[in-house]
């Protein structure tokens, strides 16, 4: 009786050669992460985000999958992040009658935060002797993923290293947001939305919104606010900067 089993090796071949593969990967990891971070009570450092991320690259690593061929499939969840990112109109237009007396103060907010963390990230990239790639990037790393990829081809600088130092301020921003608000005695939930939606975009509006509605709403307005004049404003100042 022979054994038409395929060898291990070659099962593994046929994974990472379906885009499909690379999409329920994508799906299951981050449920999988959510799934903890539900169980461990929605503690900050569980973020599903960072769980899955960590997850796909061991995952893809031990596989010997090239990032391209991963992308194949993950790219239709990376579709969604700019329809995501146009859905924001709709907590903004739902809230904006809440902005009445705070949005001077959330405008403020915004803008100084913006040119805050930029300013930091510019920074310390330089002291630490990072090329002009890398410091180039940091410029729109607080914006939402869609938006700042946007901007960083206006500024012509690499897309792609935007978009992980866009992701990696979002995990971080998520994870110590929390202990940074409560260590400043910072308990209004619309502060702390707009703090975390600046800081932290995409996946602080995540955080927000899973310990609060109005945390989450404020957030998602505040990212949206911040989005929208990063993207107008930011690749006239990095020009004249440059000239």
């Amino acid at each position: 009786m022979t054994n038409d089993r395929l060898p291990i090796s070659e099962i593994w071949v046929y994974l990472s050669g379906d885009p499909l593969f690379a999409l329920v990967l994508t799906l299951a990891t981050y449920q999988l992460g959510y799934m903890i971070y539900v169980k461990v009570n929605r503690h900050p450092v569980f973020s599903p985000v960072a769980i899955s991320v960590l997850l796909v690259t061991c995952i893809i690593s031990f596989m010997d999958m090239p990032y391209q061929k991963y992308f194949e499939g993950a790219q239709f969840v990376h579709f969604l992040l700019g329809t995501a990112t146009v859905a924001l109109a709709v907590p903004i237009y739902r809230g904006f009658n809440d902005l009445k007396g705070k949005l001077f103060p959330i405008t403020l907010a915004l803008t100084i935060g913006s040119a805050v963390s930029i300013f930091v990230g510019v920074m310390i990239a330089k002291s630490m002797g990072a090329g002009s790639t890398i410091v180039g990037s940091m410029y729109a790393k607080s914006v939402t993923a869609p938006i700042a990829m946007g901007i960083a081809e206006r500024i012509h600088v690499s897309p792609t290293l935007t978009a992980v130092f866009t992701v990696i301020t979002g995990m971080l921003g998520s994870i110590l947001a929390p202990y940074i608000f409560n260590a400043l005695n910072i308990q209004h939930w619309w502060m702390r939305g707009t703090a975390i939606g600046v800081g932290a975009h995409g996946l602080g509006i995540t955080r927000a919104f899973s310990i609060n509605d109005e945390a989450g709403t404020y957030a998602s307005m505040a990212m949206g606010l911040n989005g929208v004049l990063s993207a107008v404003l930011l690749p006239f100042i990095i020009g004249y900067i440059r000239a």
